[in-house]
């Protein structure tokens, strides 16, 4: 598996993927927010692909908002959850944000992806790194 940063022939399998693993109302506003990011900053989307089959099997959707790094939406196939590709998305998206100098780096919670908390606690991150989503601004809206 690589994680790479998102290039336009990934659309329709993160569009499916997406599909496949949110729940309907989490879809639509991650679609939403993926086009305004993708037409903003794409470099703050990042796919995690097979090597062998370069099928996208992952997806993480950040921002950058006045100089703070956010950890938007994060997706798995969910034949390939609980194997690290979650976590190498986000060392891969930090490791951006620490390149772009980012201030600060959190993680946008709501109830569509409380589920995934512990994931990011695991890689160390705390209480004070969670931002309640209420309605987080993607840069470009």
């Amino acid at each position: 598996m690589i994680v790479r940063s998102f290039r336009l022939s990934d659309y329709s399998e993160v569009k499916q993927l997406l599909a496949d693993v949110l729940s309907e109302q989490c879809y639509e506003d991650t679609m939403e927010a993926l086009a305004n990011q993708l037409s903003w900053d794409s470099e703050t989307v990042m796919v995690a692909e097979q090597q062998h089959s370069h099928e996208v099997i992952g997806v993480i959707i950040g921002t950058i908002d006045n100089n703070n790094g956010y950890f938007y939406r994060i997706a798995v196939r969910n034949d390939h959850q609980r194997k690290g590709v979650g976590k190498a998305m986000i060392e891969a998206l930090k490791k951006r944000f620490i390149l772009r100098n980012v201030n600060k780096i959190m993680i946008s919670v709501d109830v569509h992806n409380e589920a995934v908390i512990p994931l990011y606690q695991s890689l160390g991150y705390t209480a004070n790194d969670f931002l309640p989503h209420k309605r987080l601004r993607i840069v470009g809206e």
